[in-house]
């Protein structure tokens, strides 16, 4: 077997785990009714006219299963976290006491926890997508090893060995996405 077609396959597989993991990213950021301060990454406040994470101006905590405290270090950026908690319109509301912020989570409605499972889905499909979208990348190498020499029957394997990594994927997706499902719909 070639060079480029195992370097192919290595790069494959490293796209579908970027897969994986950006969707996992993605569920962190979506409500579940609990608390996180996950639900605050990629805030980013004006601070000394540069735009910086949250997470590098404050202490994010959480206070109890439905408040995320924040805490500044310099007092006077207060109002400039505030206003990147409103500008990231996470449906969230900040109550600023002058020296600590909270944010309390209101429990979901059902209608409102069926919009995030939609979302959740959505970035299951996403996901699905990206790595079929790896899968025939990775079959057009081996097509085209094939017609440089590569044997057929070998190619045949190799498609097939292909095909058995996605559908190892796409189940990791839809266990992922039903995790997702079942943490939002609880109450």
């Amino acid at each position: 077997m070639s060079a480029e077609l195992e370097l192919q396959f290595k790069k494959t597989k490293e796209e579908f785990d970027k897969a994986i993991d950006h969707l996992q990213k993605e569920l962190l950021k979506v409500r579940t009714g609990k608390a996180s301060t996950s639900m605050l990454d990629g805030i980013m406040v004006n601070y000394y006219g540069a735009p910086t994470p949250l997470s590098q101006v404050a202490n994010l905590s959480l206070s109890d299963s439905r408040t995320i405290a924040i805490q500044p270090w310099e007092k006077k950026i207060i109002g400039d976290i505030e206003q990147a908690i409103f500008a990231a319109n996470l449906g969230i509301t900040p109550q600023n006491d002058g020296e600590l912020i909270r944010i309390g989570i209101p429990a979901l409605t059902e209608e409102r926890r069926k919009e995030f499972v939609k979302q959740v889905k959505h970035f299951g499909e996403e996901a699905k997508v990206s790595i079929r979208a790896s899968r025939h990348k990775m079959l057009e190498v081996i097509k085209k090893e094939q017609k440089n020499g590569l044997a057929e029957d070998m190619a045949k394997r190799k498609e097939a060995e292909v095909q058995n990594i996605v559908n190892d994927y796409i189940s990791r997706v839809d266990k992922i996405v039903d995790s997702k499902d079942k943490e939002i719909m609880t109450v």
